[in-house]
């Protein structure tokens, strides 16, 4: 009796486990197919078809603005049923909030509607090569100094930390290394005031120089003012600005986001290929034609989705594309698309495969699995390799994101972000 009681309650126990296993995928699976976000263009209807037991209400500000299924519907009474295919279109540019109850009573998540203009983008594959200047001198870490009495010092330690960015010694404005090195020989022993930026926090340390044996002082901090490398233009818009790269330029060393006080585009000529292959990411290896007349754009920001600024009036294209639509990323496909990128002296189109759409990634550059399909790139690269970052991603005529990253493991395959993400970041109008 008692064995088949133990029994008994092992089978509940299991069969409780099971059921919330279940829920717990089936809530994933749920919150993965209905974005946290969504883009639409303003005066276009925006078709969905989500096909899940639920059940929204629009309660933000000027939803007049906005009709459903053709329909405009007085504030506070726009409804959706996600169970069915609906259309939304707003006549102006503007934010909504969506607040989703699944089976129409279990409150679930709130969808962000952003209607923004409809765009249409000139896409591009360009090599380019980039430089910037960091903003203020950043602090990659803190080091031992052997000082002039034979002893080991740190005098920056548990002030100065990685990511830091120097502004000032003493009351001086600094703006590169070398000035950095000349305020701190002028110190003659005495302590100095370091200001530096820590999160958008100003922060103010005394900081004892030490002198070495070859009479320099030091601090003991490792920097860096400025940083460059290839990469590709992802597009430019008719008034001339441009997104790069899909994703960030970060510090080498420490992998932090670089924030830059300026930067420019330069034209680039690609000169060495190492192919990329399992294990081992390949390079485009290129020639930044740093000079006056081959400065082609300025940086204006560096974020995690890309670069962007606005080109010159002198700059040329590699490409004869004209200016295609914008396709959101409840437009993307799984199947069939190609890449714009140069690899052979000239922009080319290349077909590769969208295997993957994550309308939540967590990642800003990670919102597509894609892999190379096309022969003669895999034969030239092996696939994705480093300076690629930024090739646009075409499909069904629209301009859909850049590719952004390469598998390690294998280098036909990588990571695309979509290309609404890199809009956000274009100077408003």
């Amino acid at each position: 009796m008692h064995k088949k009681l133990v029994y008994r309650r092992i089978l509940i126990l299991a069969l409780c486990i099971n059921i919330l296993v279940l829920l717990f995928f089936t809530y994933r699976y749920i919150d993965s197919s209905v974005p946290d976000s969504i883009k639409i263009m303003v005066g276009e209807n925006e078709k969905f078809d989500f096909n899940l037991p639920m059940e929204g209400s629009v309660t933000s500000g000027d939803v007049d603005v906005l009709s459903v299924n053709n329909k405009t519907v007085p504030k506070g009474l726009i409804k959706l049923n996600l169970g069915e295919p609906f259309t939304l279109k707003s006549s102006s540019t503007g934010n909504y909030k969506i607040h989703l109850k699944l089976f129409g009573f279990l409150n679930f998540k709130e969808v962000t509607i952003g209607v923004i203009d409809q765009k249409e983008l000139i896409p591009c594959g360009d090599p380019i090569g980039i430089y910037i200047e960091t903003d203020g001198i950043m602090v990659l870490g803190t080091g031992v100094i052997n000082g002039a009495d034979g002893l080991n010092y740190e005098p920056s330690l548990n002030k100065l930390k990685t990511g830091d960015y120097i502004t000032k010694i003493n009351d001086t404005v600094i703006h590169n290394k070398e000035e950095l090195i000349e305020e701190i020989q002028h110190c003659d022993g005495k302590d100095i005031k370091v200001t530096l930026r820590r999160d958008d926090k100003i922060t103010v340390y005394k900081i004892s120089p030490v002198k070495t044996a070859d009479g320099e002082y030091k601090i003991g901090a490792w920097i860096r003012d400025n940083t460059q490398g290839i990469g590709t233009l992802t597009f430019i818009t008719k008034d001339g600005q441009f997104g790069a790269l899909g994703h960030g330029i970060t510090d080498i060393d420490t992998s932090l986001l670089m924030e830059i006080e300026r930067g420019y585009l330069y034209n680039a000529d690609i000169m060495t290929i190492i192919k990329g292959k399992q294990g081992v990411p390949g390079e485009l290896i290129g020639l930044i034609k740093q000079n006056d007349d081959d400065k082609i754009g300025d940086i204006k920001k560096n974020t995690n989705q890309g670069i962007f600024g606005r080109v010159g009036s002198g700059f040329v294209r590699a490409n004869e594309q004209e200016a295609i639509p914008v396709g959101l990323k409840q437009e993307i496909k799984l199947g069939p698309a190609t890449i714009l990128t140069c690899v052979e002296n000239q922009v080319k189109e290349y077909s590769i495969n969208i295997d993957k759409i994550d309308l939540n990634s967590q990642s800003p550059n990670k919102g597509m699995v894609i892999s190379i399909t096309d022969p003669a790139l895999i034969d030239k690269t092996g696939g994705i390799v480093q300076g690629m970052s930024g090739s646009p991603i075409i499909q069904n005529g629209k301009i859909i994101g850049a590719v952004t990253h390469v598998f390690i493991q294998d280098s036909t395959k990588g990571y695309g972000t979509f290309i609404e993400n890199m809009l956000n970041n274009l100077e408003d109008k």
